[in-house]
Formats: C-alpha cells, sequence, structure tokens
C-alpha cells in the first residue's frame, strides 16, 4: 500500500515521501496514529496545499521537544522492585511505569513516548530511549533496585548489585559492630582495672615514722 508520510518515520522516510508499506502497518499504525495519508490524488493534492502549515506546526513541535529534550537526556530514574537472589524481578517494568517515574523526577512525558521494546525483567542500569518528536529522542536510565539504598549503589558502581554484594556488606556491617562492641569492653575493662588500682592504693596501711619506745 502506497502512503503519504505526515511525519518523519524513522526507517522509513520524512514528511512528505510517498512511500509503500505493508497493508497491515499502515491500517494498525499509519492511519489511524495520523502518521500518513492514504496515496490518492485528492490527498496528495491535499497534502500539497497543506505543506506550509504542516511544516511550521511540526516545526513548532520539534522545537518544543528539543527543549524538553535538554532536560530529559541523560536523566537517571529510579524504579524500586522486588527481585530475587539472582536478580530477577517479581513482576516487570514496564513503559508506563517509566513515564510515570519521569514525571514524577519534574519532565512530563507520556506513555507512548517511552520506545521501550521489551518490559524490564531484571536489576541493574537500563539504557531507554524516549521519542519526543519523529526528529528528537533522547535517553534515559531506569536505575531498577531492591531499595533507594541499593540504586545509590548502583548508580556509583556502574553495576547490578548481587546477592553476594548483599551478603558482604551485611558481613562487613556485622565486623564493624563486633569490633564497636570489642572496643567498648576494651574501654570498660581498662577503666574497672584503674579504678581497682586506686582503691586498693587508698586502704594499704601507711608506715608510721615514730620509733618504738623502750620498755
Amino acid at each position: 500500500m502506497d502512503v503519504i508520510l505526515m511525519e518523519r518515520i524513522e526507517k522509513l522516510g520524512q514528511m512528505g515521501d510517498v512511500v509503500s508499506v505493508k497493508p497491515g502497518y499502515a491500517r494498525n499504525f499509519l492511519l489511524p496514529q495520523k502518521k500518513a495519508l492514504r496515496a490518492t490524488k485528492d490527498n496528495l493534492a491535499r497534502f500539497e496545499q497543506e505543506r506550509a502549515q504542516l511544516e511550521a506546526d511540526n516545526l513548532q513541535r520539534r522545537d518544543e521537544a528539543q527543549k524538553v529534550g535538554e532536560k530529559l537526556d541523560g536523566m537517571t530514574v529510579t524504579l524500586v522492585r522486588q527481585a530475587g537472589e539472582g536478580g530477577q524481578l517479581y513482576g516487570s517494568v514496564n513503559s508506563r511505569d517509566l513515564a510515570d517515574a519521569v514525571t514524577e523526577a519534574g519532565v512530563t512525558i507520556e506513555r507512548r513516548q517511552v520506545a521501550l521494546t521489551a518490559v524490564i525483567k531484571t536489576l541493574g542500569l537500563h539504557p531507554v530511549r524516549v521519542q519526543l518528536h519523529p526528529e528528537v529522542a533522547v535517553t534515559i536510565t531506569a536505575n531498577v533496585a531492591r531499595s533507594e539504598e541499593e540504586a545509590q549503589t548502583q548508580i556509583e558502581s556502574g553495576r547490578v548489585v548481587t546477592a553476594e554484594d548483599l551478603r558482604q556488606a551485611e558481613e562487613a556491617a556485622e565486623a564493624e559492630i563486633e569490633a564497636v562492641v570489642e572496643a567498648v569492653d576494651q574501654e570498660e575493662t581498662t577503666t574497672d582495672e584503674a579504678a581497682e588500682g586506686a582503691s586498693g592504693d587508698a586502704e594499704a596501711p601507711q608506715e608510721s615514722d615514730e620509733q618504738p619506745k623502750d620498755a
């Protein structure tokens, strides 16, 4: 099926191009989304009449998208999810979750703008493409972790926090607590010994300077 593109379509063409596509793609996506028109004689004439206004409208939308993209590009959003030891999520992160997270971070986007090819099912740092306009796309990072603390660790280390990392962190924390307790016990023992020594010196009998008298 031949269609007239009403906007730039990646890997397909620019606005105004007449391209041939599969009928199902046209009927299910391009035509209902108003991204294209059937390439009939009337539609071609209509497009040429409206081309200048369509291009001006597209330019305005592109400029607005670029401004949003400057705020959004490189953003990292944290999504806290439960997961097993192997890092597999008990559920998934989808485009709606990501759109909500970005909006909460201060930049409003729609679910349809999140170009997620498949839902996220594992912990870690996941690059996600956001299509703000047919000619403007940016990349954000979805930081999926079990907690805010783990999310921070993943950002600092650049890798997912594993079950082994958690065990090592717990062991290090326990060792630190034990060291503090041992230091406190040792300090209390030293203090007690010093106090006992001072008490013993005070109770010891003192030698008299007087000489015994002769009977």
